[in-house]
């Protein structure tokens, strides 16, 4: 199987342990996103999707080069559009940035740079975000005319809570990385040269866990996070159970009275 898959505007490579990294590749333009972009991480997507366990255990999604995550949307692409159009360009957005949630693997976003519009909302997509510290984050459209398409409007409320997010999202102004981090909208911040290293670190804690258990438990938050409580509980208690059908759990009790490291199969 291939380490490495080039596409027009991202690469898509495999480090150790089967940890990929899916890398934004228009540093002339910020990393923005456009048409391309769009297609490209769909294809990425559901290549990963396709990999088996043991070559496919966690995603991180970054920025090429210093300045950007993700700068937001090719404004010119964008401003040629009509109603019907962008109706259609919304749902593309918000239809793969929906499949990292989905996708059974951890998914963290290393945000090396500005993280506008587009670029918070594909951050807000993924499980969780570290940045750097010349990271910047905002939601800028209304300076457009326009609003978040891609989930902004959604996704930064749930993060934020609702009044900071109207706040954010009514002016258009930035955060930068420590503001993010008080807000809980990041989880860790780190200078620049460190960050993939941190994310690394991270991922290395997780995959030592049960990789079924964390499926489950990815499921399970995003499954349950806007339920009732009640419901939201019988959902967690559902994802409990199923667990109880893997040899994962099985060997993880075992080894646990055993007083021995867990050797998960992800079975």
């Amino acid at each position: 199987m291939a380490s490495q898959f080039s596409y027009k505007a991202i690469n898509l490579e495999m480090k150790d342990n089967g940890v990929w990294v899916m890398t934004i590749q228009r540093p002339e333009a910020l990393n923005a996103l456009n048409a391309q972009v769009l297609n490209d991480m769909a294809d990425a997507l559901r290549q990963i999707g396709e990999i088996d366990f043991e070559n496919a255990r966690a995603l991180v999604i970054t920025g090429s080069g210093e300045k950007a995550f993700v700068a937001g949307a090719d404004i010119k692409e964008i401003s040629e559009l009509n109603e019907d159009q962008a109706f259609a360009f919304a749902q593309r957005g918000q239809s793969i940035f929906h499949e990292l949630n989905i996708l059974k693997i951890p998914v963290i976003a290393a945000v090396n740079g500005f993280a506008l519009g587009g670029g918070l909302e594909l951050a807000l997509g993924c499980d969780f975000i570290f940045a750097s510290e010349n990271a910047k984050f905002g939601l800028p459209e209304v300076s457009l005319g326009l609003i978040p398409g891609f989930g902004g409007t959604v996704r930064l409320a749930r993060a934020v809570g609702i009044r900071k997010a109207r706040e954010l999202t009514y002016t258009g102004d930035m955060l930068n990385a420590q503001e993010a981090l008080a807000l809980g909208l990041v989880n860790k911040v780190v200078p620049q040269a460190e960050l993939m290293n941190t994310v690394m670190k991270t991922i290395s804690t997780i995959l030592s866990r049960g990789p079924v258990a964390v499926a489950a438990a990815k499921k399970s938050i995003n499954q349950s996070y806007e339920l009732d409580v009640e419901e939201a509980q019988r959902t967690e208690a559902r994802h409990f159970a199923d667990l109880f059908a893997t040899e994962d759990v099985r060997e993880g009790t075992k080894a646990f009275i055993e007083k021995r490291k867990p050797a998960f199969k992800g079975q």
